[in-house]
């Protein structure tokens, strides 16, 4: 004879697998964190790739006076654009258009004032709101090497080494991978791959306890010849179960995107392997446990669908807090940040896309954290359905 949780259990996955509404909304959730951090990536890539492709348009103004700088903005990859004179607010109209990145405009006694080894005197005008605002730092670049090398020149010329522009002379060495530059960079985006396992079992753990006893079905089964736990152990299973198909499916797809980005266009490299990607997955199916047992013990307190469903949606926003706010502070990894559910999981993602080892210790911590949290959810609702005031309010 079957236990009785696991006729519960067979009875919740029926019904969810019949409600086509669940499996969209479970589908959709699956697909668009991994589509949409995807997308935000690859127009990452875009914007660092086109100014190879397609150079940076910069309009100049005056540029008969500086033959010599309009030469080594060519060399820079520089589409230089020759106007007569324009005035402020022809200037910024022009910028709004967002046609070209910048305008320089050289100052009308520009020559003379380099001929006689005054400072040439030149205005950048750029829109730091548009698209390629970034673009204009590539100019000020060139613009620095330029004055740099005149500097240098004139100094030679007066019989002054060079050198003594520069004193201190540092090098710099970056010992920072690519892995561990993308997983610092994408830190904050890992974190939304674990919001949704409290969305993949939403639907079923609210329609089976809220739901039923909104529908006055509850009673029924609370009346049959089992006892309150395995009544919540199987709905709990049965939502727990589509949570953890859910993340799973979601954590390939990501992987698999990641995977076939061109990254390191941008510094940067996804090295997660498919082993750890599989522990992965198994620390993170607490957090499923953990997100169907809190959304059960809040439903089958209320007394409709509706006060359900806004009970479980307020809850949700409570891990997202620390995955939004932990990344914005720059903190440095602890162990207690694998004891806070959806903080561990984004944490323990990071670490491993850094291509170190971590050992087994937070691959524990994240995983019994969830589970114990899950576990007192299971005990309190147990304890709340056995109760005589429950009892009589069903």
């Amino acid at each position: 004879m079957k236990p009785a949780w696991l006729i519960v259990l067979l009875k919740e996955l029926k019904e969810t697998l019949r409600d086509r509404r669940a499996l969209a909304l479970l589908a959709v959730f699956m697909l668009m964190y991994p589509l949409m951090v995807g997308a935000i990536l690859n127009r990452e890539i875009g914007r660092a790739t086109r100014p190879e492709r397609e150079g940076i348009d910069l309009v100049v103004l005056g540029a008969a006076q500086a033959p010599t700088l309009m030469a080594q903005l060519g060399q820079r990859n520089i589409n230089v654009q020759r106007r007569d004179a324009m005035n402020e607010d022809a200037i910024v109209a022009l910028l709004r258009e967002q046609k070209v990145t910048a305008v320089l405009r050289l100052h009308e006694h520009y020559a003379e004032d380099y001929q006689a080894m005054r400072p040439a005197r030149a205005e950048l005008w750029y829109d730091s709101a548009s698209e390629s605002s970034r673009k204009h730092e590539e100019v000020e670049a060139v613009l620095r090497d330029y004055s740099r090398t005149i500097a240098g020149a004139r100094l030679l010329a007066h019989g002054v080494s060079p050198a003594n522009l520069n004193p201190v002379l540092v090098q710099k060495y970056d010992t920072g991978t690519s892995a561990s530059r993308s997983a610092s960079t994408i830190g904050t985006m890992l974190g939304i791959f674990f919001v949704p396992a409290f969305m993949f079992c939403m639907s079923t753990a609210v329609d089976s306890t809220a739901g039923e006893r909104e529908r006055r079905s509850l009673e029924v089964l609370l009346a049959q010849p089992a006892r309150p736990g395995d009544l919540i152990v199987g709905k709990w299973l049965a939502a727990a179960l589509l949570s953890i198909v859910g993340i799973t499916l979601e954590l390939a797809i990501a992987h698999g995107i990641l995977k076939w980005l061109p990254l390191e266009e941008i510094g940067m490299s996804w090295r997660l392997s498919a082993l750890d990607l599989a522990a992965v997955c198994l620390a993170s199916a607490t957090l499923s446990m953990f997100a169907a047992a809190i959304e059960i013990a809040l439903s089958i307190n209320a007394k409709s669908f509706k006060e359900a469903q806004s009970l479980v949606s307020i809850a949700m926003l409570v891990p997202i807090v620390p995955v939004i706010v932990v990344p914005m502070m720059n903190l440095s990894t602890s162990h207690w940040m694998y004891l806070v559910p959806v903080l561990s999981n984004q944490t323990l993602l990071r670490e491993l896309a850094k291509g170190q080892s971590i050992g087994l210790l937070p691959f524990l911590l994240t995983f019994f954290s969830s589970l114990v949290l899950a576990l007192l959810c299971l005990v309190f609702t147990e304890r709340r359905m056995r109760s005589e005031r429950y009892l009589m309010t069903v």
